[in-house]
This record gives C-alpha cells, structure tokens and sequence, in this order.
C-alpha cells in the first residue's frame, strides 16, 4: 500500500481555495463576474460544437438567426452577453430541444 505524505498533502490546494484567492469568496461582486463569464462561455462551447456537428458555418447560422455573423462568433468565446430570445433562436436553428424546467 502506498503511504502519503501527511505534510505534502497538507499544501495541496482545492479548486475552490485556487477560485477564492483568484476571483473572491462566494457571493462577492468579483466572484459573481467570474461565473457569469464561465456560465457564457460554457453555453458559447455548446452551441459551437454543435454548429460544427450539424456542419453549419457561423454565417449560415446567422443567417438562420437572423443575427450578424460576428455576433455568433462572439457568442461562441463567450464574449457577450446574451438575451434568452436570441438564445431560444439559435437553440431552435440548432435543432437543439430546450425545455425550461421551473422549480
């Protein structure tokens, strides 16, 4: 059986120590930034790869959408802000079945 280090393992952090110190506590306004930019580009990310997977161009896309080119693009590195009813648009071009769950 392998024997750990007790004094090593004591200096090892988590991923929520490395969060804290970078971005701030829970609930602080610079923590809150961070994750609404992670949670864009998570959603950025989804969207992509399935406009890749339907071998769909941005400007196909777009067009579909009824949006600029340039807006998906940003879209997809997470770099804006976007509305629910652009989201649903896009979801649908995608052929993405989205349904809100309320609790």
């Amino acid at each position: 059986m392998i024997q750990l280090d007790e004094k090593k393992l004591e200096k090892l952090h988590t991923a929520g120590d490395l969060l804290d110190a970078k971005y701030g506590k829970p609930g602080t306004e610079t923590r809150r930034t961070f994750e609404e930019k992670a949670q864009a580009y998570y959603y950025g990310v989804i969207l992509r790869d399935r406009r890749k997977e339907l071998k769909m161009t941005q400007g196909e896309l777009a067009e579909k959408t009824g949006t600029a080119r340039s807006y998906i693009a940003r879209i997809e590195r997470g770099e804006t802000d976007m509305q629910l009813s652009s989201f649903l648009r896009i979801a649908h071009a995608l052929r993405i079945d989205f349904s809100p769950v309320f609790m």
